[in-house]
């Protein structure tokens, strides 16, 4: 319960609220990642890419932006702000919002896991 307040008060303070996050668990998000995420990416600040590249402090980053990262064509044309509907969108069906984008997954399709996920991202600042 402290983890969802905590997350809440975040997103209120930064503007950001959204109702793709309401009632999400950040430790399960953070849980999800370690399972499902971190064998293609890492989410501490300053450590190096793997396949997909770094996502610590993704949220409000624009798309193909970390300079250390080879990204798809389409992920440097896609023009996105990663904002957390669009981080909603892109992780329920990656190749659906961004067509050519080198993400090899075929996203995460509960919507409770891609909320908690979210949450996690959405703590690391």
């Amino acid at each position: 319960m402290r983890t969802i307040v905590l997350c809440a008060a975040i997103f209120l303070s930064s503007g950001i609220a959204t109702n793709a996050l309401a009632g999400a668990d950040a430790a399960a998000g953070a849980a999800f990642f370690k399972g499902r995420c971190a064998q293609c990416h890492t989410s501490a600040k300053g450590a190096g890419n793997k396949i997909g590249p770094n996502l610590f402090a993704v949220l409000g980053r624009r798309a193909a932006s970390l300079p250390d990262y080879n990204y798809s064509a389409a992920m440097k044309a896609s023009g996105i702000a990663w904002t957390m509907d669009k981080l909603k969108l892109y992780l329920a069906n990656p190749r659906g919002v961004v067509p050519g984008t080198k993400m090899n997954f075929a996203g995460i399709r509960k919507d409770e896991d891609n909320a908690n996920t979210i949450a996690y991202l959405a703590t690391l600042k």
